[in-house]
């Protein structure tokens, strides 16, 4: 039983990586009776905010997720892809700013013989991840067992069913940043629903595909809150507040992470969305209160974190390189 849903009783549920973990990711272990899925097998760091690159600390804990994400996938069966960005997938190639991958080692530890169900790497998917979906298709998956298009489709194991959406906006519809797939898993009468990267919902199609689904749990990348006025218009950061408040009424339990804990005031933001949620009794969390862990949001205390624990003298020298387009390993 998940300790903070006691609706789910068949279905477990284990945040692996998160933002409020400590990184871009929305990796996710899901066990029922019948199978142990993989969600979105990614992590990475953002490379520059505030005009600064990844504290020591951070870079620490990508290391610690990397890590962990490679020995849970090696007891997993099945691996899905939502969608070709870094922070849901691993690549294959050698990065230790933004990914913390090796050449080809990293990719091989978490899909060595596993089943990949994958976005659909050719339709209603835009050119930049088209690009990697190829660049993925030809290394990283080259060591799965089986690789399959999910877009839409309904996989049975068992008594469970594993449910793909079609493909949804990554935030606005229409959306310059392409399209995500949603996955359903689903035991008896218990459903989670994975909605990563739909900011927010920014788009009422897919609040109500959500709304449909009536999930038992709803873990979802919120509302870009950090992006407001700069990639993202106002009015639809405010669509995606109203989208999320009537989600939040009509669903137990939400697991909140993503684009919106990148803000350092994002408690503020959400406030009126917590308060709905708790006044119909049901509860909006992150990743790290579902597992009863600490919050850890590195990204959005950057600056914090340089003037709190500042870095050494060899770090510092990394950074000056990092300037010059050296990229190498950082001392940490």
């Amino acid at each position: 039983m998940n300790p903070k849903n006691p609706l789910l009783k068949q279905i477990q549920v284990t945040p692996i990586a998160a933002e409020s973990l400590g990184a871009r990711s929305m990796c996710t272990l899901i066990q029922t009776p019948d199978i142990t899925l993989l969600l979105d097998a990614g992590i990475s760091l953002c490379p520059w905010r505030f005009n600064l690159p990844p504290h020591p600390i951070e870079f620490q804990t990508i290391q610690t997720l990397r890590e962990k994400i490679a020995k849970v996938a090696d007891k997993t069966q099945t691996i899905t892809l939502s969608h070709y960005h870094y922070d849901h997938h691993t690549p294959s190639f050698e990065d230790w700013i933004v990914n913390w991958t090796t050449q080809t080692e990293t990719a091989r530890q978490i899909y060595q013989d596993k089943t990949l169900l994958i976005k659909n790497p050719k339709e209603n998917i835009n050119l930049n991840q088209q690009k990697r979906a190829t660049r993925f298709l030809k290394t990283s998956a080259t060591h799965a067992r089986v690789i399959q298009e999910a877009d839409d489709k309904t996989f049975h194991y068992g008594n469970t069913q594993v449910r793909f959406s079609k493909a949804v906006p990554h935030g606005e519809d229409n959306s310059t940043m392409g399209y995500v797939t949603m996955t359903t898993i689903e035991y008896d009468e218990e459903k989670v629903l994975f909605a990563p990267d739909i900011q927010g919902p920014i788009s009422n199609y897919t609040q109500q595909l959500i709304l449909e689904t009536q999930p038992t749990l709803l873990i979802l990348g919120g509302p870009p809150f950090y992006l407001t006025g700069i990639r993202v218009k106002e009015c639809n950061i405010q669509t995606a507040i109203n989208n999320l408040k009537t989600i939040v009424e009509q669903i137990p339990i939400t697991i909140v992470e993503h684009h919106t804990l990148r803000d350092e005031f994002f408690k503020q933001k959400l406030f009126p969305i917590k308060t709905r949620a708790d006044q119909v009794g049901h509860m909006l969390l992150t990743a790290a209160e579902f597992v009863s862990a600490e919050n850890s949001f590195l990204e959005a205390n950057r600056k914090n974190l340089y003037s709190m624990f500042p870095p050494s003298e060899k770090f510092q020298l990394w950074i000056k390189k990092l300037n010059n387009r050296i990229i190498c390993k950082p001392p940490v």
